[in-house]
């Protein structure tokens, strides 16, 4: 009786190694071909990266920090690549914790939307019917001004 209950979970745990070996497989390709979208932000790219990776460990794979660490530096939108370097040239990757490399690049994204703001607020200033101080008229940037000749006679 008891070996037939054994055999009984030892098929049906085996069916389950298939089972997790299969899906770790596609968890591993949903890994390899991850990439940070056009317009994402880091922490929805965050989220999906750990998801997936949170996946593979519940399914036994091994994925240590730095592994993680890599991939996303890897994958990121191509306007990160001087902020990739300055943190591959300034840490030691293989250390660095996932929460310490998503609160850098958080910082850094303040920075490029902080710095999209004002580029646009310059272009609106620019199209707009606020003055730059180069604008048409006789004001004090106006290059013609007040001056002799226009319509005189020099005598």
């Amino acid at each position: 009786m008891s070996k037939a209950v054994w055999d009984s979970m030892k098929k049906r745990f085996a069916g389950n190694e298939r089972v997790k070996r299969s899906m770790l497989q596609k968890l591993r390709r949903d890994f390899e071909i991850l990439e940070m979208k056009n317009g994402e932000t880091i922490s929805e790219y965050f989220g999906r990266v750990l998801t997936i990776s949170n996946q593979m460990r519940s399914n036994g794979e091994l994925m240590p920090d730095s592994k993680i660490v890599e991939k996303i530096l890897r994958t990121l939108f191509e306007k990160y690549t001087y902020v990739v370097v300055s943190i591959e040239e300034s840490n030691n990757v293989e250390e660095m914790f996932i929460d310490e490399l998503q609160s850098s690049l958080v910082v850094h994204e303040q920075k490029f939307k902080r710095i999209n703001n004002e580029d646009e607020h310059v272009l609106k200033m620019e199209d707009g019917e606020v003055s730059t101080g180069t604008g048409r008229g006789r004001g004090r940037f106006s290059p013609r001004g007040r001056g002799r000749g226009r319509g005189r006679s020099m005598k």
